[in-house]
Formats: C-alpha cells, sequence, structure tokens
C-alpha cells in the first residue's frame, strides 16, 4: 500500500496587513526558537550619571511639565529636588515654534517652507531602569504625563499631528542611556498615519464597523496571537508582524483619540505596559526597541472610524536592501508562537 505524502509546511508565508495594506514576509525557514532571541549579545551604551545631561537637568532648557509622584508641579523658575519626572525642549530640535508658515518655491517642481512645531523630551528620574524594570505606579505617570502635554500642545497653533514615541537601546536609536521618550508636533501627517485613516475610513464605509474593533473581536475568539489582556486594553501580536515579537496594545472600546482616556482606563493601560514590557525583558533578554502611539490627528477633525493604539517594535535585525527596495519587512517568527511565548513569561 502506498505511503500517503507527508504534508510539509512551507518555510516562508506573506501575509497581508489589512490596516496598511503591505504585505510581510513571515520566513520561518530561517526562524530560531523563541528563548534564542533572549540569548543575543547586545551592546549596552554606559554613561556615568556624573555626565548624563538628564541626570542634571539644570544644564538642559528649563521644564515646560514637572511632574512629582504622580502630580504636576507649579512652575516657578525652579526645579524641585524630589522631581520624578520632566519634560523639557529638545537642546537639538528637529521643528522648531513659529508665529507663521511660509511655503517656498523652488523652479518649477520644487517647495519648502519652515519645519515649525514642537520637540520636547520626557525625562524619567531613574538614570538605568526603563520600561521593563519600571513599577507600576512609575509607568503610569509617565503615560499621565503624555496624556497631560498631549492635551496642552494639541491647543497650539500648527501642531495638527502630535508623536509620541520612544527609543531604548543602541540598536533602536537611543544615542542616550538615560531612558526618555520624545514628542514631536508637526502641521503636517506623517505618511504611514494617513494611508491608516484613509484605509480604515474606506472600511468604514463600507462595514458600518471600525476594522480595529473587528480585528480585535476575531482576535480576542481565536486567542492565538494575544500576549495578555486587562479590563480595557489588549496585546497581541499582530497577524502581518512586521518584525519578531511586534506587540500592538489597543483598546477594547472604540476610541480614536489616546488623550481622552479615563483616569480607571489610564490607570488599567499602565497595568497593561508594565506586564509587556516585563514580558518582552525578561523574556527576550532586555532587547533594544522602539514604541510609539498612533492617535488620530488634532487638526480638529472627526475620525470616528479611527482607533488609537500603542506598538512596540523590538530590534533584533538592521533593514538592509531588501526591506528597503521592495518596501517589505521580515520576521522569522510567527506571531502566534511570539505571543505564545510570551504569554507564557512569569513576570
Amino acid at each position: 500500500m502506498p505511503k500517503k505524502k507527508e504534508n510539509k509546511k512551507f518555510p516562508t508565508e506573506l501575509r497581508y496587513d489589512v490596516i496598511s495594506r503591505d504585505w510581510v514576509i513571515i520566513a520561518t525557514g530561517r526562524a530560531k526558537r523563541p528563548h534564542m532571541f533572549k540569548k543575543e549579545k547586545r551592546e549596552k551604551i554606559k554613561v556615568s550619571p556624573k555626565d548624563c545631561p538628564f541626570c542634571n537637568l539644570e544644564t538642559q532648557e528649563f521644564p515646560v511639565l514637572i511632574i512629582r509622584k504622580g502630580r504636576v508641579v507649579d512652575l516657578k523658575n525652579k526645579i524641585p529636588k524630589d522631581w520624578t519626572l520632566a519634560i523639557i525642549p529638545n537642546k537639538y530640535p528637529a521643528v522648531v515654534p513659529a508665529e507663521k508658515i511660509e511655503v517656498i518655491e523652488e523652479g518649477p517642481y520644487y517647495h519648502k517652507m519652515q519645519a515649525v512645531g514642537y520637540h520636547e523630551v520626557v525625562v524619567t528620574r531613574s538614570h538605568t531602569r526603563s520600561f521593563g524594570r519600571f513599577s507600576l505606579e512609575e509607568i503610569e505617570e509617565i503615560i499621565f504625563a503624555y496624556q497631560t502635554r498631549y492635551n496642552q500642545l494639541k491647543k497650539k497653533k500648527f501642531v495638527n499631528h502630535i508623536f509620541i514615541f520612544h527609543n531604548h537601546g543602541k540598536e533602536a536609536g537611543a544615542s542616550i542611556v538615560h531612558p526618555h521618550s520624545q514628542i514631536i508636533t508637526t502641521p503636517l501627517l506623517d505618511k504611514d498615519l494617513n494611508r491608516a485613516l484613509i484605509n480604515a475610513k474606506e472600511f468604514y464605509k463600507k462595514h458600518k464597523k471600525c476594522v480595529y474593533c473587528e480585528m480585535n473581536k476575531w482576535e480576542r475568539k481565536t486567542k492565538s496571537r494575544i500576549v495578555y489582556e486587562t479590563k480595557h486594553f489588549i496585546a497581541l501580536c499582530p497577524y502581518a508582524s512586521k518584525t519578531a515579537f511586534q506587540v500592538i496594545i489597543s483598546p477594547k472600546k472604540h476610541n480614536p483619540y489616546f488623550e481622552t482616556i479615563t483616569p480607571p482606563q489610564r490607570k488599567d493601560l499602565a497595568k497593561m505596559a508594565f506586564v509587556v514590557f516585563r514580558k518582552i525583558y525578561k523574556g527576550l533578554g532586555d532587547p533594544s526597541y522602539n514604541f510609539y502611539f498612533h492617535t488620530a490627528p488634532s487638526d480638529g477633525k472627526e475620525y470616528p472610524y479611527y482607533h488609537w493604539h500603542w506598538t512596540i517594535i523590538p530590534k533584533f535585525s538592521t533593514p538592509a536592501g531588501f526591506e528597503m527596495s521592495a518596501g517589505m519587512e521580515i520576521s522569522v517568527i510567527e506571531p502566534e508562537t511570539a505571543a505564545q511565548y510570551l504569554r507564557k513569561v512569569k513576570i
């Protein structure tokens, strides 16, 4: 009797991202076992606190916001000794405030304008402890600072989009070891967010539903890519993950605007972040990572079809020629495997 042919799994997959409409390669044929990511050697940046600009706030621009143990401090031209978080103007800003924007034409094809906006740094007190080692209270304080400053900046002139992002580790582009996030505002929308807004709007028009809510509903049903759930939030490795162990945190209840979360939701989000970053820190050996918030623009328009989210992207490789030329990312582990591994990491 002839033997049945074994159905071998194809070693790579192309997965479609319904939000960005990009294709991602999941190269399982090149995959490592999840625990092997933890053993990778990583170069650590070492700087003494006495030489750290953020440990010596008096050497920096005066803070625009100071927080002490979860409460905003009145600014009186003096930095309190017991500050726990400060937001300061970046000494070397990518954008600067201005009263007007002038567009200048250069020949028949080129034009330019001033890079108008605010560029600020969110500095936590500890010189060495990162998100994976922060306490629950410290993470809630950071989220409170993001939200507070976001609501202040959105009222300012030419602020149509507010970026909140964080680089951790040399491979993620962090040039200063002291943990810090950044906030940059621009009068323009970035390409990725604009494309996501267009695609979300088209989905909403066609199905009368939010695409993010629908995806979250499916993920909660299948459960294979969920990392952790709280009362108000879900964390998962997305179906078309752009990198190994990419995690997206999003609200279960539809909400386009991060800045509108309530205090109970903020506390719940802090719990979610505490768990996820601890799992990444312990399970993957404190890898470098970038994270950013994608929330609806602050341009005064309504975006009922959008759904804000927090994306965390660990860095295990450097984009090379294929990724740059094809505009297609390669991940070497299935998101289902990554999520299963992170779920099991004890914190």
